[in-house]
């Protein structure tokens, strides 16, 4: 077993023992098992997903929806540093779809750089949202 911590701006999101964390990162999705090599690493905007025991199938995964930031691992410990992380149970479906309008908007008619990467930040951040939404969905039909 391995510790998680994921850690946001607003403390500890989730913080327990558990036995797979797969973390979007730079080069793609990375997946930690037990006495993984030391790491450290950013962590790219997408879907953080937690596998609490060895045997559990991927329709009992946990997902977070995040934004960006670092991971650290080290031997049993892996911890997520991150602005934002949001579980599938607090996405709110319709207005995570009427905010990826409006920054897809934003993105249209963005005059400088600056506001066009926050628009594209702004839609990397609500895709995630979606994407937790829909594995929710999903795993609750089977």
């Amino acid at each position: 077993m391995i510790t998680l911590e994921l850690v946001t701006l607003d403390g500890v999101k989730f913080g327990e023992e558990i036995y797979e964390v797969m973390l979007p990162t730079p080069d793609g999705q990375v997946a930690i098992f037990p006495e993984h090599m030391p790491l450290v690493s950013l962590a790219v905007p997408g879907i953080i997903s937690i596998r609490r025991n060895k045997d559990d199938p991927d329709t009992s995964l946990e997902h977070f929806a995040t934004h960006g930031g670092v991971v650290e691992i080290n031997g049993r410990r892996v911890r997520v540093l991150v602005d934002e992380a949001d579980a599938s149970d607090e996405v709110n479906e319709q207005q995570a779809e009427e905010a990826l309008k409006r920054a897809q908007e934003m993105a249209k008619t963005a005059d400088d750089q600056v506001s066009l990467d926050k628009a594209h930040a702004l839609i990397q951040r609500h895709r995630s949202q979606l994407k937790v939404a829909e594995l929710k969905k999903r795993h609750q039909r089977r």
